[in-house]
Order: structure tokens, then sequence, then C-alpha cells
């Protein structure tokens, strides 16, 4: 089986920096693992690698779609896939680095594919396209299972029927099953490397992270945004750091009181993602100190990891 190796950390522990000093030395590929980079023109608030930075070592899985288009997990895979594909023929190594863990976990044990169908409520599901149209079963899936609702186009007949099946015969969302960690399948022989820091030092890194974003024009980067017809998709309206300033610009929240709602909700996701990495009983954690440098962190993860 394929080796695929994954550089974890929650947000701002500094996977990007020692991911790319990693790629450096081995002549490495990085294939970005995280579902706001995908979105085209949102690079401020998602912390998206600069332009000479991607010259300097390839990177995939950044700047897929539209902001304003929905982007499935599914829909992930297969570009993560065909990309590690292109990697291997180039006779590189793929670093999968990031802290999305739905993406972590589709691409290292694959999606949830739910019951097997049902003919009969299918063809009903048909009918009801033929007599009146594909938007009213959309609707129906925005009240039952808004996430998916908002992944799945009103005219993609056949995710949205297979969405509203698995609904009918769990009486779960398929969103929500989708996140499940039952799966025994592999789908690569998956390396987990795993960065993590002091909570007092996250929470500095994240502030000054957040900072360095305003500095940057977070707020332009976000009007400007607004301004393209169509609007944002929910999925990318939601991003922490696009969700608060878009507070702000609606009048909801002081321009000072959405940055700070940045670094809590920011802290938040980190939480969340040093949960979800917990999960995974192969994953070798490195403790990186305050004053060690990528370099540094990357040449002891150089000594205990065999890359090939």
């Amino acid at each position: 089986m394929e080796k695929l190796y994954f550089i974890l950390g929650c947000t701002a522990c500094g996977k990007a920096a020692v991911g790319r000093q990693l790629a450096r030395q081995l002549g490495a590929h990085i294939l970005s693992v995280d579902s706001m980079k995908i979105y085209r023109r949102m690079n401020i608030g998602t912390a998206t690698p600069s332009q000479a930075a991607q010259q300097e070592i390839p990177h995939h899985g950044i700047d897929l779609v539209e902001p304003s288009e929905p982007f499935s997990v599914a829909q992930y895979i297969t570009a993560a896939d065909t990309a590690i594909a292109a990697i291997r023929q180039q006779g590189a190594i793929p670093l999968a680095i990031g802290g999305t863990s739905l993406y972590i976990k589709a691409l290292s044990e694959g999606l949830f594919e739910g019951p097997p169908g049902d003919p009969q409520y299918r063809e009903e599901l048909k009918r009801r396209i033929e007599a009146e149209t594909a938007t009213g079963l959309h609707e129906e899936l925005a009240r039952v299972d808004p996430v998916s609702a908002e992944r799945i186009h009103p005219n993609d007949e056949k995710r949205l029927i297979r969405a509203l099946e698995v609904f009918h015969q769990t009486g779960t969302p398929i969103s929500q099953l989708q996140t499940q960690w039952d799966s025994a399948e592999k789908r690569y022989e998956c390396v987990m490397i795993a960065l993590r820091r002091e909570k007092e030092s996250q929470s500095r890194r994240i502030n000054a992270r957040v900072k360095k974003m305003v500095e940057m024009g977070l707020l332009d980067e976000v009007k400007s945004l607004l301004a393209e017809p169509p609007p944002l998709s929910r999925q990318a309206a939601q991003a922490v750091g696009y969700a608060e300033v878009i507070s702000h610009l609606r009048g909801e929240l002081t321009f000072d009181k959405a940055v700070e709602k940045i670094k809590i909700n920011t802290r938040r996701l980190a939480k969340k993602q040093r949960t979800w990495h917990r999960r995974w009983a192969t994953v070798q954690w490195f403790d990186i100190p305050d004053d060690e440098s990528p370099q540094v962190t990357a040449g002891r993860i150089l000594k205990e990891v065999n890359f090939e």
C-alpha cells in the first residue's frame, strides 16, 4: 500500500513552516488538507501560502473553487488522490499538511458509504422531481440536513436523492454519519506526524496570527469577496476570520470586537482539532518549545521518521 505522510497540528502551531522545511530537505510536494484553503482569493484569513512559497515548493489542494461554490469532502478526496498520484509519478514524496480533521479522516480511511439503496423510495423521490422539480427536495434536505444542503446543488439530483435516502433510512443526516470513526478500511499506509505546543504558547501564536492577518488587510479582503457576485457560499462565509468580519460589516460588531471574537473562535477551533487528532492511535507527537525554529523541529522529525 502506498505511503502518505501527514503533518498534523492545530491552527497556528507552525506545521506549515515545519512542513516547508521538510519539503525542502526531502524534495517533497505539499498537499493542503485544509477545508478553507480550497477557496480562491480567501488568502489572508486562511493563511494560504504566498506565491513565493508556492513557486519554491509545489503545492496542491489550494485554490480549487470559487468562494461562491459549495465543496464536498468527496470532491476534495478526488482532487487529493489525483494530486498524490501525480506527485508519486514525479518521484516525489507527498506531505499532507493541515488540520481539517474530516478531510484527514476521509483521505486516510475513506468516506462513509451508508446503507444500501432503497429503490422504492428513490422512485418516489424521482417522481416528486418530475412533478415539482428538485427545488422542493432541496428545501426538504435543508430542513433535515442543512450541512449537506449547503454542499449539494439543487440540480445535483443523484446526491440530493442519496442524502434524503440515507436520512429516510437512518434518521441521521448523512453529513453527520460521514464523521463517524468506524471505518476499518485504509486508503493509504498513513504516517501521522503531529506537532504540539503548550496551551499558553499556542494562544500567543493564535493572537499573533490574527494580528498579522488584520495588518495584512483581512478587512479589505472580506469587503472584496462580498462585493463579488455571486455571494459567498455558506461554507465559505462561516469560516473563522470571515464570519466575524462579515458580522462587523453588517453592523453587528465593532471591528475591535470582531477581532477579539476571531481570536476566541480560533482558540476553540484549535481545541477541537487537538481532540480529533488524539483519536489516531498511531500519531507520533513532537512537542515544540517556544524557542525552537522550524529547521530544528524538521531535523528532529527526520531523525525519527523514515520518509520514502
